[in-house]
């Protein structure tokens, strides 16, 4: 056990996630591009504030006019997650200096690639305007990132032995399955997000009034688009956004009965039973937040909440997996 990586993880961990609320709050603002260039903001540390500053910034970025609102909101995130980048180094530092174990030591350095490849996929977001396998690949890791933070945590949190591990040994082969399946759905969420689709279908549970619309899956699908191409608001037309939603809808199914099976078998063991409760709890509350998104018409609150809830389904099933482990790293 080492109590100052314990500590530090579970706080980066906590910053992890806010790192993903604010950005979920960003993108979903439409602030992602708030700030034109990067690391700065117009040219400037923070953002543009004088008048002077705004009409400079302006002149310099005629396609793009300040807007404080967006430019503030992009700044602070982009400074949280610089704070991330911190300690996740010092994470690295202490591990190495305290001689920890090697898994640790190795966790830890592949939690520094991840957050320096993760800082390079912020700044291609900027910089490739929104492109949406970018968009979607920087969710994705920063997920990742709270995940193997959270299982940095417990590996050195000093647990000698965790009850109920060997019935969750024998659950192994559906845990494992339902958090794959998981991941992509989340992956599929971020397309949507990404590809400004989800009020593509504004009904529910019928999509534009019929329960399976005209959908263009060839072309909704496509991972590599155009470089340089201003991807804010979405360039697809409906038929595209359709196939998107419709899939993010039927993911959902997916995942709700093979997780809600899983919570079900969880909650009939009697040193499972409070997992299996926090499991399906969270994902009811996903689903609801999901379907309320369509029939609210994509409020702000709600959305940035989805796209919490996602995350704390992620980690309560990634607490189930490591649980399933036999030992730590």
């Amino acid at each position: 056990m080492n109590p100052g990586l314990h500590r530090l993880a579970l706080t980066a961990a906590v910053v992890a996630f806010a790192v993903i609320i604010l950005g979920a709050f960003v993108r979903l603002s439409d602030a992602g591009l708030g700030c034109p260039d990067w690391p700065g903001c117009y040219g400037h540390l923070t953002w543009p504030v004088e008048s002077h500053e705004i009409l400079q910034a302006n002149q310099s970025y005629p396609e793009r006019a300040v807007e404080s609102g967006k430019a503030w909101r992009e700044m602070v995130h982009r400074y949280l997650a610089g704070s991330l980048v911190l300690l996740v180094l010092a994470i690295n530092i202490l591990a190495w200096k305290s001689a920890a174990r090697k898994g640790v030591r190795l966790l830890a350095a592949t939690l520094l690639v991840l957050i320096l490849f993760q800082a390079a996929l912020g700044m291609w977001t900027v910089t490739l305007k929104l492109l949406p396998i970018v968009v979607m690949g920087h969710l994705l890791g920063g997920l990742a990132t709270f995940c193997l933070l959270l299982w940095f945590a417990w590996n050195t949190a000093g647990h000698t032995s965790v009850p109920g591990r060997q019935e969750l040994r024998r659950l192994r082969p559906l845990i494992l399955a339902a958090f794959a399946l998981l991941v992509a759905q989340l992956a599929l969420g971020g397309w949507t997000s990404a590809n400004y689709s989800a009020l593509a279908c504004p009904d529910f549970p019928t999509c534009q009034g019929e329960l399976w619309p005209a959908a263009n899956f060839r072309e909704g699908f496509v991972l590599l688009r155009e470089v340089g191409v201003d991807y804010e608001g979405g360039v697809l037309d409906l038929r595209s956004r359709v196939a998107i939603q419709m899939t993010h809808r039927l993911g959902a199914v997916v995942v709700l009965i093979v997780l809600g099976s899983l919570s079900i078998m969880l909650i009939r063991r009697p040193h499972t039973r409070s997992d299996g409760m926090v499991l399906g709890a969270l994902l009811l509350a996903q689903i609801t937040l999901g379907i309320q998104n369509i029939v609210l018409q994509l409020p702000l609150l709600n959305a940035v909440a989805h796209n919490g809830m996602g995350a704390l389904l992620l980690a309560a099933m990634l607490w189930v997996m490591y649980r399933s482990v036999a030992h730590p790293a």
